[in-house]
Formats: C-alpha cells, structure tokens, sequence
C-alpha cells in the first residue's frame, strides 16, 4: 500500500482529492496505474515472445 502511495505522489493533481465526483477521482486512479504498469507489462510480453 505504501508502495502505491508513493507512486500517486509522482502525479500531483492525486495527492489531493480536488475532485468533486469520486467517479472521477477513480477514473484517474485508472489512468495513472496504467500509466505506471504499461512498461512493466510490456517488458513482460517482449521477454514472452522471445522464449
């Protein structure tokens, strides 16, 4: 959890609820962990393709 934290604080417009939908604040959270999980995934899928 801490881990997650830290990775919000990269993207300061999440370190504060500004928000006033929280389907919106949600929506956000999305975006940025799959922002943050793209590279790794793909990382995952080209060394698959490679064995």
């Amino acid at each position: 959890v801490e881990r997650s934290f830290g990775w919000l604080s990269r993207f300061r417009r999440l370190s504060r609820d500004f928000e006033r939908m929280p389907q919106v604040l949600a929506g956000l959270h999305f975006v940025v962990f799959c922002i943050l999980m793209l590279p790794k995934a793909a990382s995952w899928l080209a060394l698959e393709a490679s064995s």
